[in-house]
């Protein structure tokens, strides 16, 4: 028993020093200073503190003897991950900022900064929150471009604030001022690449929702209203599942859309004209699924008939943190011994963006990306925490439980409503850490971790 005692302590204490030392992976290898804010192909992203929960649950996996599971979550949260700052007053979170560019500077890395603080976030869902009003969100811009100063950094400008606008959350007209919403929300966006890029060395990139959202001519549009040609470019991905090779196929379709209205070749035909843009829902040439990339062929077709001169220049990233098995099928659950009906299941496929199941972490962070246009992969959701109570209540989640529910799930419609059953549990709140989520992303990562 001694023995048996030893070997536990010394493993905690092997994987807690290999999750709270990841700050120090880094400093062998030095990220090239780039001239410009497109980053160098061998950038080296920051490694942050390990995310909250993480420890204990490497802890816990070897006090049960799991350790090969331990260390794949002490290697996932020694993956370089952005830093979220999601509120907060102006003065802490310059303080956060100071703090991390502290660390990121002792790795010889570069900082990914995730900007989550727009007026009306996520249309007041299971993330909502924000600044009170435009006056505060400018203060907070303020304060993070002071602190960051003349150091390199990464930023991804609000994710979901321009692909998920006012107008698009379904609003009361007789209780939102919509158009007015919009316009300031617009309004939030510009201000914030404006005044961040002001800071020599800082990249900012703002939303562009992800591959299965809005069509490529509706968010090039709102990509070049919000002021996207004075930002470093456009992300795509975050905190979804979509397979790579779609995004930066849609991703370059969105950049090619924006030089195509551009362009004023040939009487100028084409200047604003970014509905004509063919997309991941719709070509001329050929019936287009944006299930199947194989039948994206005819949008390619279109746009290498209609460029004419024009050359796509905006850059764009992409969220890897969770595609490595692509996005969530909920089709095998009509089948025992789950038999659920058409109707769970459409529910269940749309709401497949919240704490779906058998997923697993994506490529690695790198700026190496072999795509002239794409100027990395990142880690930009922080894979371990939840994306909220995806439940029925909330519209992410039904079940019927007359044709499955096991010993031990709630028997009661109040209990039913808020549990989820994908999942035969109840998930966390929107950040906090999800333990099942973390482990299976780790075990189902691809390429795997090592």
């Amino acid at each position: 028993m001694r023995h048996r005692f030893i070997r536990s302590i010394t493993m905690r204490a092997l994987v807690a020093a290999a999750l709270l030392s990841s700050t120090f992976l880094a400093i062998k290898a030095t990220a090239q200073t780039p001239t410009d804010r497109t980053l160098s192909t061998n950038a080296r992203f920051f490694v942050p503190q390990p995310a909250s929960g993480s420890i204990q649950q490497a802890i816990g996996l070897l006090e049960k003897f799991q350790l090969k599971n331990a260390l794949l979550i002490a290697a996932m949260e020694a993956t370089p991950q952005a830093v979220w700052l999601t509120g907060n007053t102006p003065a802490q979170t310059a303080s956060t900022v100071t703090s991390t560019l502290r660390e990121a500077n002792f790795q010889r890395a570069i900082p990914t900064f995730v900007l989550y603080n727009i007026p009306g976030r996520d249309c007041g869902s299971y993330s909502a929150g924000g600044a009170e009003n435009t006056a505060d969100y400018e203060a907070w811009i303020d304060a993070i471009a002071g602190a960051v100063g003349n150091q390199k950094v990464v930023i991804m400008l609000e994710p979901d604030a321009i692909a998920d606008l006012p107008s698009d959350c379904g609003y009361d007209p007789t209780q939102v001022d919509i158009p007015e919403a919009v316009a300031n929300r617009y309004a939030q966006i510009n201000y914030a690449i404006t005044r961040l890029e002001q800071q020599p060395k800082t990249s900012v990139y703002i939303d562009a929702g992800n591959s299965h959202w809005q069509a490529v001519p509706v968010i090039t549009q709102r990509l070049i209203t919000a002021g996207v040609q004075q930002a470093q470019g456009f992300f795509s991905n975050v905190s979804n599942y979509n397979l790579s090779t779609y995004e930066s196929k849609f991703d370059t379709w969105v950049s090619a859309c924006m030089a195509f209205g551009m362009n004023p070749a040939d009487g100028g035909w084409r200047l604003g004209n970014y509905s004509y843009c063919a997309s991941q829902y719709y070509s001329p040439l050929g019936t287009v699924n944006p299930d199947d990339i194989t039948t994206w062929v005819y949008t390619d077709e279109w746009f290498q008939q209609n460029m004419g001169s024009a050359v796509p220049i905006t850059h764009f990233v992409i969220d890897t943190s969770r595609n490595g098995q692509g996005p969530f099928n909920a089709a095998s659950y009509a089948n025992p011994p789950y038999n659920q009906p058409s109707s769970v299941i459409t529910t269940l496929n749309n709401g497949g963006w919240c704490n779906p199941p058998a997923r697993g972490l994506g490529a690695p962070p790198t700026a190496s990306t072999g795509i002239a246009l794409l100027d990395a992969y990142l880690w930009v959701k922080t894979p371990g925490q939840s994306d909220g109570a995806c439940d029925s209540a909330g519209g992410a989640r039904a079940w019927d439980y007359s044709t499955y529910e096991p010993v031990g799930w709630p028997t009661t419609a109040a209990q039913q409503a808020t549990f989820d059953p994908l999942w035969g549990l109840y998930d966390p709140i929107a950040g906090a850490w999800f333990p099942q989520q973390a482990l299976d992303l780790a075990q189902r990562a691809n390429p795997p971790l090592h």
